[in-house]
């Protein structure tokens, strides 16, 4: 039986990176006594795997990691299970089954991301909310937003334009819920972009652009980015339909 998992990094914790949190999974599983199955051979190791990792110093309330089970457990008890060896800031929030193929894996059906972006106190300021509302208007109507890009091989100039699927730019003024959120002029980013192997987009390189737009340099460490969730693609070719991964799979029963 395969599970998907979904957990939420927040806090401290933010800044521990992915093969550690990988790590300290593997370790919640065997002291939580969850049934994992492990992989044949000479060095056997547990049949898990992340969706998406998250970069170091960003939060999330929408993390998935995909693991085999040797017996069956229900919904519920693999939660609770989990959380009594959760530390703070990570809370398991949910657990499905899903399909066992390779074309089922969280890791394969990635398709987009979510994120809230604000920003540090002091580091800058965006001119007036009128004007800075507009150019970013102004700055999604582009037909091509290019942006030199660094991969791991390379750097190149990309059109980022078709990876945004929405964003939105919030002040507190419109949208109260929102105050919380924005920093201390005002500002919150909401966007949903391309996420996955294929296209992965990044919500600092989008911020980076606008601002480079408006002939702001943005300081190094002025934005807090939040991952909301994470989402696969159900549409037909050419139209988006993205569901949370945790909704591609169902709830065992008790």
């Amino acid at each position: 039986m395969r599970v998907r998992v979904k957990f939420t990094k927040n806090g401290p914790v933010k800044f521990i990176g992915h093969l550690d949190v990988m790590r300290y999974f593997q370790k919640a599983l065997r002291r939580a006594q969850i049934p994992v199955a492990l992989s044949g051979g000479f060095s056997p190791h547990m049949l898990m795997s992340f969706a998406a990792p998250l970069g170091v110093g960003i939060t999330s309330d929408g993390e998935y990691f995909d693991v085999d089970l040797t017996s069956e457990l229900s919904s519920e008890e693999l939660v609770a299970r989990l959380n009594a060896q959760m530390a703070e800031g990570i809370t398991v929030k949910n657990a499905v089954r899903i399909g066992e193929t390779k074309a089922d894996k969280g890791m394969t059906v990635v398709a987009a991301a979510e994120y809230t972006v604000r920003f540090r106190p002091g580091k800058f300021c965006f001119p007036p909310a009128e004007e800075t509302k507009r150019r970013f208007r102004e700055f999604l109507d582009k037909d091509s937003i290019i942006v030199m890009r660094k991969t791991k091989r390379s750097e190149a100039e990309t059109d980022i334009k078709p990876w945004i699927y929405s964003a939105e730019l919030l002040t507190e003024a419109e949208e109260t819920a929102e105050a919380a959120l924005a920093d201390a002029s005002g500002y919150c980013f909401h966007m949903l972009l391309s996420s996955g192997s294929v296209h992965n987009l990044k919500p600092e390189l989008v911020v980076q652009a606008f601002a480079a737009e408006l002939g702001i340099e943005m300081p190094e460490y002025s934005m807090m980015i939040h991952r909301n969730d994470v989402y696969a693609d159900n549409g037909a070719e050419g139209e988006h339909h993205l569901v949370p991964l945790d909704a591609l799979g169902e709830r065992i029963p008790g």
